[in-house]
């Protein structure tokens, strides 16, 4: 009877600082994440971005996903194994999507050197946010070029019909017209 009542305090008293030890280990997750939540790299830093504010990690990241972001060297792992370096812009979502600022990263990241180091993406619409007032502008005057461009060639339009549509037997001259037809179709073109 002794003999097991010392093996089982020995054992007590050996797994008690590996349960203390796991109790104690830092969460993989940071505390107070949320869905926007980025996890940013910045000037050689992660950080982690809620909203307008930000702050350095101090820990390895694990998403729900199983996206793992080493807070020291930017490296991220996909749950598939792939790895790649976030490089300055570049960031990860709480799904574990990984957004590159320029296509320089999106193509080292590929393993790809097409891309110069210098290229920048066109600006970034999200088209889930709504419309500023510039922009609600921006896109009225556009607009109503386009409808001062179409008015103009719907009358040019009629007026070829009505040159056609005359009891001459020599059929007009219409090539003024389409010249200007023409013309308007360039315009519309432009017009975005």
């Amino acid at each position: 009877m002794n003999r097991h009542l010392l093996s089982a305090l020995l054992l007590a008293a050996l797994s008690t600082p590996l349960l203390s030890a796991a109790q104690t280990k830092p969460a993989a997750r940071p505390i107070g994440a949320n869905s926007g939540d980025q996890f940013l790299m910045r000037d050689g830093e992660v950080l982690l971005r809620q909203g307008a504010t930000t702050k350095p990690l101090t820990k390895n990241v694990v998403l729900a996903d199983g996206t793992k972001v080493n807070y020291k060297s930017g490296i991220v792992e996909l749950p598939g194994g792939k790895k790649t370096t976030l490089r300055d812009g570049d960031y990860v979502t709480m799904k574990g999507e990984i957004v590159f600022a320029t296509p320089g990263s999106a193509a080292a990241s590929r393993g790809d050197a097409a891309a110069p180091a210098a290229a920048q993406y066109e600006q970034y619409v999200d088209r889930n946010s709504p419309p500023t007032t510039a922009d609600m502008e921006t896109r009225l005057g556009s607009l109503n070029s386009r409808i001062t461009l179409m008015a103009q060639k719907i009358q040019l339009l009629n007026d070829k019909i009505n040159l056609l549509s005359g009891s001459t037997q020599r059929p007009a001259d219409t090539s003024q017209l389409d010249q200007q037809i023409k013309a308007l179709d360039d315009q519309l073109r432009q017009v975005k």
